[in-house]
């Protein structure tokens, strides 16, 4: 039995060897920034870890129930924000990429991508100013009518800056980063996967559930995840709007509301010293942890169904 001969390859060119080590630098900088970051943050939070839980603010009786409450408040206002955010998201991503007119469709996705770039401060001066006041009565109404369901529980809160609030604004934050990736994933399907179903008598929604959505899932959930990284992380909104207490509580209308690590951060870091600093540090660790969790699940759910085809 023969073997082929290899066949030789052909030479680098000098730019060629210019550019792959260039990128292979790059990859290398990110990791290491990563690393350096993982290592700060865990070098920083060891001494909060073995303090006594008398240092910490509110005199918790250890680190956990301290920040219990701030994971806590962390995931859930994320969650509530993403649960509103993606359905829109999703709906604004479909009309643009296969209902909407072209003219319509290009100044419609103009205006999320320019919606992506507003600062997050602006955003807490509408949610504080604006939305705050404007959603009370809506919240003295939800308590009055539905105050036997858990999540509208009495007392109302008097000025709107509720954990509802917040999870308002992070979804008007988080809508513009899913809708554009949801966008150009969908704009990305095959044509004949589209030409075929519609032959075969398909509407157009049941096209898209059978072409568009089946090719894209693996981008609403990259898009998915980066929107709630953005929620995770927010700081700005959550510090101007939310009305915060070291409560686990899932009322959405009430004045005492869970407080996220970000806003916790913002709030108590210009105040803080000795090891109120490290506890601080290691309530950034606990979210550092919790997003890579996050991001190291959606990875692995992306990595399930990384091709398309008609027969899958």
């Amino acid at each position: 039995m023969t073997t082929r001969p290899a066949s030789p390859k052909a030479p680098l060119r000098p730019a060629d060897r210019i550019f792959a080590g260039s990128t292979i630098i790059a990859g290398g900088i990110i990791l290491a920034a990563l690393a350096a970051v993982a290592i700060f943050l865990v070098a920083q939070s060891i001494p909060a870890f073995v303090a006594d839980p008398a240092e910490i603010k509110g005199s918790p009786s250890s680190f956990l129930e301290y920040v219990g409450p701030l994971v806590f408040g962390t995931i859930w206002a994320a969650f509530l924000a993403l649960l509103m955010a993606l359905p829109l998201s999703l709906g604004i991503a479909l009309f643009i990429s296969h209902y909407a007119p072209r003219p319509v469709a290009q100044g419609l996705g103009y205006i999320i991508d320019l919606l992506a770039a507003v600062p997050s401060v602006v955003f807490g001066l509408w949610g504080i100013k604006v939305l705050a006041p404007t959603l009370v009565p809506s919240y003295n109404w939800l308590v009055d009518n539905l105050g036997w369901f858990p999540l509208f529980t009495p007392p109302v809160s008097g000025t709107g800056r509720t954990v509802l609030t917040v999870a308002i604004v992070l979804a008007v934050m988080v809508i513009p980063i899913i809708t554009s990736l949801c966008r150009e994933v969908f704009l990305q399907t095959p044509v004949l996967h589209q030409e075929a179903a519609l032959a075969l008598g398909a509407t157009r929604w049941e096209m898209i559930q059978v072409a568009v959505l089946p090719f894209g899932r693996p981008g609403i959930v990259s898009a998915t995840m980066l929107g709630l990284g953005r929620a995770l992380g927010e700081t700005m909104v959550v510090a101007m709007v939310l009305s915060p207490a070291d409560v686990i509580s899932f009322v959405l209308t009430g004045s005492q509301n869970p407080q996220t690590i970000a806003g916790n951060i913002a709030n108590n870091f210009p105040e803080a010293h000795g090891v109120g600093v490290n506890v601080l540090i290691a309530t950034g660790l606990i979210l550092f942890v919790v997003t890579l969790i996050i991001n190291s699940v959606a990875r692995a759910v992306v990595n399930r169904r990384r091709a398309f085809s008609g027969a899958n």
